[in-house]
């Protein structure tokens, strides 16, 4: 082989490495804008949901005013939400979100009327249907998260992600009280 013949080979092979590396930088590039867009979306719920949140109070009050306690967890739970800014502080959020819902049924046990009321109906509807999206953004933003960190993980590629600072992301974690089953008492 002369060095002409030489040179063209480890030509191709540079073209190959370039081509290679731009092309798994693209693809963590996109890997990582799906991961923030997941993210985004369990914003826009969260936020949905903190905007739910005064007129639900706004209904309750007229039924249940000497409720105090239910009205402190609403403002908390709404600045929360709008709050967040970490994984973790979504988790957080998320997590009073659905505690908050389970805290409003059971005021409907002590308030019957409520339950006839037809604006209190549509806001614990629309707000267990924001809970039940951000569940669903929840999985979509875990599932994002694996693929990304999977890539980074994976040789060669760990190689590039290295190179160009891409980082592990963190998944969202259920709450230390949602790995506890509750118990129920059936009057016994």
């Amino acid at each position: 082989m002369n060095q002409k013949s030489l040179f063209w080979v480890i030509v191709g092979i540079v073209i190959v490495f370039l081509l290679y590396g731009f092309s798994t930088y693209n693809s963590l590039v996109a890997l990582n804008e799906k991961v923030d867009a997941s993210l985004s979306e369990i914003d826009n719920q969260l936020a949905r949901a903190a905007d739910l949140l005064p007129n639900l109070e706004a209904t309750v009050k007229g039924y249940a005013a000497h409720e105090k306690e239910i009205f402190s967890d609403i403002a908390k739970a709404r600045n929360l939400m709008l709050s967040a800014g970490t994984v973790s502080q979504r988790d957080e959020a998320a997590g009073e979100l659905s505690d908050l819902v389970g805290r409003l049924l059971m005021l409907t046990e002590n308030y019957p009327n409520i339950k006839a009321d037809a604006r209190f109906a549509q806001l614990m509807d629309e707000l267990a249907g924001t809970a039940n999206r951000i569940t669903v953004a929840r999985r979509d933003y875990n599932e994002a998260v694996r693929k990304y960190n999977t890539r980074i993980k994976t040789f060669p590629t760990k190689i590039i992600a290295g190179m160009f600072g891409f980082t592990e992301r963190d998944y969202f974690k259920a709450p230390e009280n949602a790995r506890t089953f509750p118990k129920v008492n059936f009057g016994q």
